[in-house]
């Protein structure tokens, strides 16, 4: 019976040794659940603030609206080649107007470009890359591998 008696002893120091500990280091495993309550709470209002309402049709003009900049540009330096082909003697005289611009005003140009174009960028480079899509079977072009028998092999093999 004392040896039983002992047991339940070792077993309140062992609780007390614990309890003290948590009072120093504090319990992990509460504090990983306050943890994911508090990521789960930052992802809830995240997910509130930035819900799609539904698309409008106003909402639909500005988004087409948004596409448009990218597609002129570039067609505007094809219809610059086409126009200059086109004629020669009014492409000159737009270049022309063109070399009048001051220095200042083709950097802040250059600026807003680029600046459109590296928004753009970013938001894509954000968006996380979805890995392709494997096949169940690997291609191999002679059956399984290792499965062939290759003649010429065999023979030379065996000299």
């Amino acid at each position: 019976m004392a040896v039983i008696g002992a047991l339940g002893g070792l077993t309140a120091l062992g609780q007390t040794a614990e309890n003290i500990s948590e009072v120093f280091a504090g319990n992990a495993a509460a504090r990983e659940a306050a943890d994911a309550e508090f990521r789960a709470e930052i992802l809830r209002s995240y997910a509130a603030e930035f819900t799609h309402s539904g698309s409008t049709g106003f909402d639909r003009a500005i988004n087409g609206l948004n596409r448009l900049p990218r597609p002129l540009m570039a067609l505007s330096v094809i219809g610059l080649f086409a126009f200059a082909m086109i004629d020669p003697a009014a492409f000159a005289a737009r270049m022309t107007g063109l070399a009048a611009i001051p220095e200042p005003l083709w950097w802040l140009l250059g600026a807003v470009v680029s600046f459109y174009f590296g928004a753009r960028e970013m938001y894509y480079a954000r968006i996380p890359d979805t890995p392709p899509q494997r096949s169940a079977r690997r291609w191999w072009p002679f059956g399984q591998r290792g499965s062939h028998e290759n003649p010429a092999l065999e023979e030379w093999r065996a000299d």
